[in-house]
């Protein structure tokens, strides 16, 4: 099986190219590196990676975190950050967007390989996790009956369109509500 493709985002040539050298030891394959957040999010869009390995600090105008944003305003490409910054508020600034793991710099080879390897397992079954929810909820909504799901407290959760006219409530209303208000 094929290892997957990683962008690398990195500022510091060196480092750049051992991350390179690395991945490609790892058996991942590394189809762009490039040091600036303008050419992260223009090379993952052409590109379309399956994981971007992004620091946080960059050369230019748009750091990782605001390039990481971009990124997932357009594709579902995981980020994982690699960088030398840990203080309270960049780590705060960087899990508002959603990064699959925050490795610090230096790292070991065997820190990497894990890293990448568990951000792209989270993130296939997310998607797939994603699919079952849209074929689910298309399933639902185009049966004929009423429908209504609630969860373990008897919270509505779903609504289909048979059931909105039956209750007269909207699926966004309706959510979270009690059962017993709703029907």
């Amino acid at each position: 099986m094929a290892k997957a493709n990683v962008m690398v985002v990195e500022d510091e040539g060196l480092i750049a190219l051992s991350i390179q050298r690395t991945l490609r030891n790892l058996g991942y394959e590394v189809p762009a590196v490039v040091a600036s957040g303008e050419e992260a999010v223009r090379q993952t869009l052409a590109l379309r990676p399956d994981l971007v390995l992004m620091d946080i600090m960059l050369e230019g105008d748009m750091d990782g975190i605001t390039a990481a944003t971009q990124i997932h305003e357009y594709l579902d490409v995981p980020v994982v950050y690699l960088t030398a910054y840990s203080d309270d508020r960049t780590l705060a600034r960087a899990k508002v967007t959603g990064p699959f793991a925050y490795l610090i710099k230096p790292f070991e080879e065997a820190d990497l390989r894990s890293t990448l390897e568990m951000a792209l397992y989270r993130h296939g079954m997310e998607r797939r996790l994603k699919e079952s929810k849209h074929w689910l909820e298309t399933t639902l909504n185009s049966i004929g009956d009423a429908v209504i799901a609630t969860d373990a407290h008897n919270t509505v959760a779903f609504l289909n369109p048979q059931a909105e006219r039956l209750t007269g409530w909207r699926q966004e209303e309706a959510a979270g509500k009690p059962l017993a208000d709703v029907f």
